[in-house]
């Protein structure tokens, strides 16, 4: 199931960044990998996207996404 979330930070020459999610309190890992666009996958500070996540560790936050979808 798909939660909404929102784009806390994303840096763009790493290739990861952090989703904040009701469902996904402390944030939530992503990698560009899992980012569901065509071409350059980027996603911005403040930008809506719909998520799917797992638990478990990951640089620190407790949750890592599986798919990322730009609102």
């Amino acid at each position: 199931m798909s939660v909404a979330g929102v784009v806390r930070e994303w840096n763009a020459e790493e290739g990861w960044g952090v989703i904040d999610s009701v469902e996904t309190p402390g944030g939530c890992w992503a990698h560009f990998s899992h980012v569901q666009v065509v071409g350059y996958k980027e996603l911005h500070a403040g930008q809506a996207v719909e998520l799917t996540w797992e638990t478990g560790p990951q640089d620190g936050y407790s949750f890592r996404a599986v798919t990322v979808t730009p609102r």
